[in-house]
């Protein structure tokens, strides 16, 4: 049998953070926030004194982090106004994690505001990381096994990419399953059993998430202390790389559930199958859903491919495969998702939200062509570049398309044109929304008045009189410096509404 000490300091924070899950559960499940709180966080911090390098000293003006801490805490156990529990609870955390960062001797107050900000994004990625770095680094303290234990030693690293991979599943299921009506009932299927399972599956998944941030602030006050620039640089990479069956283990399961999703897309959506008889909607209504969860489905897969790849100790072909394979199912979820945005801005017209979707959407396909080329080329590292290069990209597409005039421009449309709307679609304009969008809108609104009638009618014409007489009488909209071409096409086509007695 394997001993706790011989797992290292790395099987410690594990135990530790597991521990504090359960604790965690305990504490919390189906119970409101009050002594609760600055129980769990003087464990964590107990816990993270308990756990730092025996030479880890804490330097003397950091000390009081950690009971700070604690005091701040402790009003949740006091008060029951719910913003200064809020705000108490967000300092709380923010003083543990401070108070973790010194254990693993990175000292807090020396630092100039530019290093906090440093040292707190640096917090922020060990916990969000959790128990990675601990994983990681306790792989390589396990001992040569023997007998049972060394026949079953190849399967290890599969086994810790299982367990990476449960959370990642977790997430895309219940954001695929948000989306598609058809695959929320193939997972309900799947997962209804005849059996009462009670509290179990909430504590789980609880206690599994407290273990998994407490394992990222434990491994940080754990970490070896960063004094030798050169040694403290090679140590992190090394205790955040994962082998590459533990990378190839996640991306496989999560390309298996993509292509699942990906194959009822292609009978239901693409091939047009009766959805009626599936889940009782028809292929419009259908269509019409989910294209937000599925674009954060994109934005996630993509940051998931660009983790594995940083990850990763060892680039194999495999790897490389499973992250192209993804890329490209990830481009087919895309795909989906513009096409029930399309349906649907078909059916009610356009708003920014919608417009800023597309836009959102034509950036991801281009990063993920991007990131097809760099995987294959070995250079990821640039694809943060790609990133920024096509989002300004696109947003000057956006500033030269004008999205207040595009909007009111193509809603105006079909309600001149009701050839424009399909079956069953809306071709109404909602007024208060389209005045809300700044001058760009007001042509378009002129020349849909004479179709406004009644109550309708009469808001928008006394709105855009207002706003005449906003334009011809206030200097700082008139003057020479305040010129623009939108206000100034707006400000003509109201004197000439005005001119024929329209407004």
């Amino acid at each position: 049998m394997i001993s706790s000490a011989s797992i290292g300091r790395a099987g410690h924070v594990v135990l530790a953070a597991g521990a504090l899950g359960i604790v965690g559960q305990l504490l919390f499940y189906d119970v409101a926030i009050g002594l609760n709180f600055p129980i769990l966080v003087a464990l964590l911090v107990i816990g993270g004194w308990l756990l730092r390098r025996p030479m880890a000293r804490v330097e003397r003006r950091d000390l009081w982090l950690g009971p700070a801490a604690v005091i701040f805490a402790s009003f949740a156990a006091v008060r029951a106004d719910a913003t200064i529990v809020a705000l108490d609870a967000l300092t709380s955390l923010g003083l543990a994690g401070a108070a973790l960062a010194t254990y693993g001797r990175r000292p807090v107050l020396r630092r100039s505001f530019g290093g906090l900000v440093t040292l707190g994004m640096t917090v922020s990625g060990w916990v969000a990381a959790g128990a990675v770095p601990a994983m990681a680094a306790a792989r390589r303290h396990l001992p040569v096994a023997r007998g049972s234990l060394g026949r079953a030693r190849p399967a290890l690293p599969v086994l810790r990419g299982l367990l990476i991979a449960v959370p990642v599943l977790l997430v895309f299921v219940s954001l695929f399953s948000a989306a598609d009506a058809v695959f929320a009932g193939v997972v309900e299927d799947l997962t209804s059993f005849d059996l009462d399972l009670g509290t179990a599956p909430g504590r789980a998944t609880l206690a599994a998430v407290v273990a998994w941030l407490a394992a990222g602030g434990l491994a940080l006050a754990a970490a070896r202390p960063p004094s030798a620039p050169a040694v403290a640089r090679t140590d992190a990479g090394e205790g955040w790389r994962l082998g590459s069956t533990e990378v190839l283990t996640v991306l496989i399961t999560v390309d298996v559930l993509f292509a699942g999703f990906v194959a009822l897309q292609a009978a239901y959506l693409f091939g047009g199958l009766n959805t009626l008889d599936a889940v009782g909607m028809t292929y419009s209504e259908y269509a019409r859903r989910g294209f937000f969860e599925l674009v954060a489905v994109a934005i996630l897969s993509g940051g998931l491919i660009v983790a594995a790849d940083r990850l990763v100790r060892r680039r194999s072909t495999a790897v490389v495969a499973a992250a192209v394979g993804l890329s490209v199912l990830t481009a087919v979820v895309l795909i989906s998702a513009a096409l029930r945005l399309r349906l649907y801005q078909e059916a009610y017209g356009w708003t920014e939200l919608r417009l800023y979707v597309l836009a959102t959407i034509a950036l991801l396909a281009i990063v993920l062509v991007a990131l097809v080329v760099t995987l294959l080329s070995d250079r990821v590292r640039w694809i943060g570049h790609v990133v920024l290069a096509s989002g300004l990209v696109v947003g000057l597409g956006l500033s030269v398309l004008g999205p207040a005039r595009f909007i009111t421009e193509q809603n105006v449309a079909r309600v001149l044109d009701p050839t424009l709307v399909p079956e069953h679609g809306l071709s109404g304009i909602d007024t208060s929304y389209a005045l809300s969008l700044g001058d760009d809108r007001i042509p378009d609104l002129v020349r849909v008045l004479p179709a406004l009638e009644g109550e309708e009618g009469r808001y928008v014409r006394d709105e855009l009189g207002f706003r005449l007489s906003q334009l011809r009488s206030d200097p700082g909209l008139s003057s020479w410096q305040a010129w623009n071409l939108g206000r100034d096409r707006a400000r003509t086509a109201l004197e000439a509404a005005d001119a024929r007695g329209a407004l």
